[in-house]
């Protein structure tokens, strides 16, 4: 499999995840009506799996223990990364889910900096945060915006453990047994909403497209950059990802954002796009 991967440029491969994870984002919210949040997160990271696993074929029994120690938090931190996105954007525009989940990788980005400049950069985008805070607008749902921010916790501790996992495992090898154990993870609660005894054919063909563009496309493309690219680098290259978040949302759920909204995106962009001109090489 390893002869068969296409030799994409990492910073290629992370500007084609953002834009298939936010295509596939707008999917999954269309099927919320119908099986719920953690439904549709069971079915993408599900099929995912089981599409990985037919691709890679893992060896599991030759996964070392120090392998182990770290695929294992890695999957079960993809895992919970989406199930808690999912109950996020159930709740608020995904275009500002985005924008608040992504102070988590922003910090990543300047964690052990001792630059004032990059703390500025994080001050910018703490303005955008607060421009879409619940208090200054009475329609954004306070729980949306805590999953967001927990969504966004994840999202940093995901980048930090893909970094450690790639150094050991085989890219491929690595997201399919991590989301082997994500499925794990989030399964129970799809069934506990009840939400997949409503599949269809139709439904379950759109589950299929949610994972290959959310799930089984994007994480191997990260994957294959966060082997070459340092943690830092790969999150703030991900600083698009609320700006796309929002166009996507915008083309294909008619998702509009108020201009304070807009401005909030932006300052995040702005800031993330200037940590990355003003960041040593």
């Amino acid at each position: 499999m390893k002869n068969k991967e296409f030799n994409i440029p990492p910073v290629y491969a992370v500007l084609l995840a953002i834009i298939s994870v936010q295509c596939g984002a707008a999917i999954a919210k269309s099927l919320f009506p119908t099986i719920g949040a953690a439904g549709t997160a069971s079915l993408r990271i599900g099929i995912s799996a089981v599409i990985l696993l037919l691709a890679y074929r893992p060896n599991l029994k030759a996964v070392t223990p120090k392998q182990w120690r770290i695929v294992l938090p890695y999957g079960l931190t993809l895992g919970a990364m989406n199930l808690v996105f999912y109950s996020a954007i159930e709740r608020i525009p995904i275009g500002l889910a985005v924008t608040l989940e992504f102070i988590g990788p922003l910090l990543v980005a300047i964690v052990g900096s001792k630059r004032l400049l990059d703390y500025c950069w994080v001050v910018l985008a703490a303005l955008g945060i607060f421009l879409i805070a619940p208090w200054s607008n009475d329609q954004i749902d306070p729980i949306g915006v805590l999953f967001a921010l927990f969504a966004g916790a994840l999202w940093a501790a995901y980048i930090v453990l893909g970094g450690k996992v790639s150094k050991i495992m085989h890219g491929g090898e690595a997201v399919a047994t991590g989301m082997l154990f994500g499925a794990i993870l989030i399964l129970p609660f799809g069934i506990y909403e009840n939400g997949l005894v409503n599949l269809t054919p139709k439904l379950f063909g759109m589950g299929v497209a949610l994972a290959l563009l959310s799930s089984a496309i994007p994480f191997t493309l990260e994957m294959k950059a966060l082997g070459q690219l340092p943690p830092r680098t790969f999150s703030i290259l991900m600083s698009l990802e609320p700006a796309a978040a929002a166009i996507c949302a915008f083309i294909f759920l008619q998702e509009h954002l108020n201009f304070y909204e807009i401005l909030a995106v932006l300052c995040v962009v702005i800031a993330s796009a200037g940590s990355t001109l003003t960041a040593k090489r």
